[in-house]
């Protein structure tokens, strides 16, 4: 059985962003979306108008992987490098409220359920697309690389 292990990453959550923004209507950004930084350690504002389903593919693959996860290890995952002007830099969390608001949609949409005390965690329909989403971006793949060798 195909899961998401056998899959590359980036492939994944390319197309999983791409189903989620056609198939899933309660996940949309909101008006502050498109004006705010991800991050204080991040410069300027995501330059991807679709930042949104991205970021919340990858919280879907993350729970996959990881999983029992809340919103304050994900901005663990999601921080980087705040670099200062003279001093060295230091590591800094992500924002949270972007995380948080994507995993209340992704509930609202019934593809992540809570767990007392320690975060949320895939339903089992949201494992059975990630599954076949994968079994599928497999079998196109695979479909290529044998006819063009």
């Amino acid at each position: 059985m195909v899961t998401v292990y056998d899959v590359p990453a980036d492939v994944l959550i390319k197309r999983l962003a791409e189903e989620l923004k056609d198939n899933f209507p309660e996940l949309t950004p909101p008006q502050w979306a498109m004006f705010v930084k991800t991050g204080c350690f991040k410069e300027r504002i995501p330059e991807d108008p679709d930042w949104w389903y991205v970021r919340a593919a990858s919280i879907l693959r993350k729970l996959y992987v990881k999983g029992p996860l809340g919103v304050s290890r994900l901005a663990t995952e999601y921080g980087g490098r705040k670099r200062g002007r003279r001093r060295p830099p230091h590591f800094r969390k992500a924002g949270r409220n972007h995380i948080r608001k994507i995993l209340q949609q992704l509930e609202k949409s019934g593809l992540v359920q809570k767990v007392d005390k320690k975060g949320r965690h895939l339903s089992p329909k949201a494992v059975g697309f990630l599954d076949s989403l994968a079994a599928d971006i497999l079998k196109k793949y695979r479909s290529s690389t044998s006819s063009s060798a």
